[in-house]
């Protein structure tokens, strides 16, 4: 919180920061202008001139920019262009987004680029009616599964629906028949509390030749909690076969992970 300016835009610069996500970049500016700047005047001009160009507004989650929307630190013109200029990059194709990035990166400007995040962002896409359902795309590249390797794990960044908080993670776990290490695939709920929630999910991934999804996992299971389900070896096969050269999993070096989470009545 002491930092100056110049310090704070230096750490904010960087790819490399080991942070849960982007909104916890932005959280912290705000927290660090607030304590620095405690006149509105001189907080909107150092947010809207220096610090909203360092905070990778693209890779926050939509929670979160709707509240950036209504900020009153930010200079209103400012945070709605920012804003807009976010839900445009989440609404282009991947390799939109990649080609973006890539543009950007020639130049001082990073907000296309994403950090290496301790949760990984995800697409969502929600329906309220026939039924409230949500569909999640969890893509992992192949070097951060590789570094799951033996028991290691990665979280999504967390979605919604009815109102709760859901997370993937993915796993590198042993196979309790065989015992030889797999890939796992499971779905956690966030907050401990009262609520129980029936929720039919099933778990896909794009599978060469046809890159097509395909269904790995279906079941049903009712939610407390802080608990999480799912599979121990999404793919049936061992650890070795799945990271293989010619492992079906792995697009163009991308692994392509689809959750549907539907709420039971």
């Amino acid at each position: 919180m002491a930092l100056p300016l110049a310090g704070i835009e230096a750490i904010l610069s960087s790819d490399d920061l080991q942070i849960a996500s982007e909104d916890a970049v932005y959280d912290f500016v705000l927290k660090w202008a607030r304590t620095q700047y405690p006149k509105l005047e001189d907080r909107r001009e150092v947010l809207g001139s220096r610090l909203a160009r360092f905070i990778r507004f693209p890779y926050m989650t939509c929670r979160k920019l709707k509240k950036v929307l209504t900020c009153n630190d930010f200079d209103h013109e400012v945070s709605s262009k920012l804003v807009l200029e976010a839900l445009f990059f989440k609404a282009e194709a991947p390799h939109r987004q990649r080609s973006l990035a890539a543009e950007e990166s020639a130049t001082l400007n990073r907000r296309f680029i994403e950090r290496a995040y301790k949760y990984r962002p995800v697409k969502v896409v929600e329906f309220e009616l026939p039924r409230q359902q949500c569909v999640v795309y969890l893509d992992l590249k192949r070097e951060e599964c590789a570094n799951l390797f033996p028991s290691g794990r990665v979280y999504s960044q967390a979605f919604h629906l009815g109102g709760q908080g859901f997370f993937l993670s993915a796993h590198c776990n042993m196979d309790q028949q065989s015992s030889f290490h797999c890939f796992g695939l499971f779905l956690g709920m966030q907050e401990k509390g009262s609520v129980s929630f029936a929720v039919d999910y099933e778990f896909a991934a794009r599978s060469k030749p046809t890159e097509e999804f395909v269904s790995k996992y279906k079941g049903n299971y009712t939610f407390t909690g802080g608990k999480a389900v799912g599979y121990r070896n999404l793919f049936a096969i061992p650890w070795t076969s799945f990271m293989a050269e010619d492992s079906l999993y792995f697009i163009n070096g991308i692994l392509h992970l689809r959750a549907e989470l539907t709420i039971r009545h």
